[in-house]
């Protein structure tokens, strides 16, 4: 019996199932420390910067590893189309989904291409590169994982091209997850497994039998992820939001909340001292522009966003030149 008759029939790698559930399980929890951020329990954006940011990446990353795994899995000897086809549409209409359900709940930063949309596209394009050698596989996969740092150009700013994930500046998003680096993910999972696969560690593993008590959950979740994916996030914040009617979070200072994710989204790239001092600016900016209260609620118009970008620019400016040497701190 080959690999994918045993997976197809009673023989299913557990192992598989059981760390897609955990990656789901990670997936939620962030998702719930979005969800008390939205209703104000704790600081507006902190899901977007530092520790919590490299969470999510790796989240998002350890997911799309599995996809790519699961497609050698499922169609490394032949492709199964009508089995590939049926997941597909699922996939791709839940995607769709997201999209219009999203548009209308938060418009200006609505999920055009997050991790569902990364799937469909991805499980496409796996395929061509199930019969190609691992080690080049791994190869294409290291160029596309860097491929933002040397290809990313002013063209891609069409909103038409913002998928790509080379465009100038990432849009706008609650769940980004563009072609480039992402589907590098995915490749690495292809090359990985067709390496695991010719040194037979897949017959291993579906021999693994983890204790009942911790597995049967997981799997279950790992074998139902596109469900709990759609589902897991209106139970959330459906409960924050029924938390909230009894116990409101406090009202938090605009300017308070502003300078620290201002300082956090700083310190991704600059230094302490640098932050402090242009997000003062930013703030005194902001402030003098009315656009303080907006940038706080996520609601602004297309016309505040330029003025936003103008005003980062310009306090980028006048930071630097101050903290430039010979210049008074």
């Amino acid at each position: 019996m080959s690999l994918e008759q045993q997976i197809s029939s009673s023989r299913r790698i557990a192992l598989i199932d059981v760390l897609r559930g955990i990656a789901l399980l990670a997936m939620a929890s962030y998702h719930f420390t979005w969800d008390l951020g939205f209703f104000g329990y704790t600081s507006l954006g902190l899901t977007a910067h530092g520790p919590w940011k490299l969470y999510a990446r790796c989240i998002a990353s350890s997911f799309l590893f599995l996809v790519g795994v699961s497609l050698v899995l499922a169609h490394g000897e032949r492709i199964r189309w009508r089995g590939f086809w049926i997941r597909f549409a699922m996939v791709a209409v839940a995607a769709a989904a997201i999209s219009v359900a999203t548009y209308f709940a938060t418009p200006e930063s609505f999920i055009f291409f997050g991790i569902l949309h990364q799937i469909a596209l991805a499980s496409v394009l796996g395929l061509l590169f199930l019969r190609l050698p691992a080690l080049l596989t791994l190869v294409v996969a290291a160029l596309v994982v860097a491929a933002p740092f040397y290809l990313r150009s002013p063209f891609f700013d069409h909103p038409a091209l913002l998928w790509v994930g080379l465009s100038s500046a990432d849009p706008r998003s609650n769940d980004y997850v563009p072609l480039f680096p992402w589907f590098g993910a995915v490749m690495i999972g292809i090359g990985v497994a067709k390496l695991a696969k010719a040194a037979g560690l897949f017959e291993r593993l579906a021999t693994i039998s983890l204790s009942q008590t911790f597995q049967r959950p997981l799997t279950f979740i790992g074998r139902h992820s596109l469900a709990f994916y759609l589902i897991h996030q209106p139970v959330l914040i459906g409960c924050v939001w029924l938390f909230a009617q009894a116990w409101p979070a406090p009202a938090q200072d605009q300017k308070l909340g502003f300078t620290n994710t201002c300082q956090a989204s700083c310190q991704d790239s600059r230094d302490a001292a640098f932050c402090v001092r242009y997000c003062g600016c930013m703030l005194t900016a902001v402030e003098k522009d009315g656009l303080l209260t907006g940038i706080m609620r996520g609601d602004q118009s297309a016309s505040a966003r330029t003025r936003l970008s103008d005003l980062i620019s310009t306090c980028t400016v006048q930071t630097e030149d101050a903290m430039s040497p010979g210049e008074p701190q």
